[in-house]
């Protein structure tokens, strides 16, 4: 099993997970993270630090498309490693559905 960061994330980018993660497994986009799946060790501590319950175990994607998200994107993204600030509108996003069709950038964000 491994985490996953799922769409909920999209323009919230709350980084208050990349905090306690202690393998850095942790990649950053333009809009939101993933988590590097074969860098996860399964701890589970970032998941309960997510504000918009982003990060699920790779067990609750049925049909793998966050797996794959996030496997990819790990690999093209930069590491983030420390807690930055959100987007001004993340909290008015939070409760948004439907936001990878919406707003998924491919984009690299800045990393450390």
């Amino acid at each position: 099993m491994t985490y996953v960061v799922t769409d909920a994330c999209i323009r919230c980018k709350y980084t208050d997970c990349v905090e306690v993660c202690p393998v850095d497994c942790f990649y950053e986009g333009e809009n939101m993270l993933v988590i590097h799946p074969e860098e996860c060790i399964d701890c589970g501590v970032c998941e309960p630090e997510c504000p918009v319950e982003a990060i699920k175990p790779d067990t609750d994607d049925k049909d793998g498309k966050w797996l794959e998200i996030n496997t990819k994107y790990a690999s093209e993204w930069p590491n983030i490693t420390r807690k930055i600030d959100a987007p001004d509108d993340a909290d008015e996003m939070a409760n948004e559905t439907g936001k990878l069709e919406k707003y998924f950038s491919a984009n690299p964000g800045k990393g450390d």
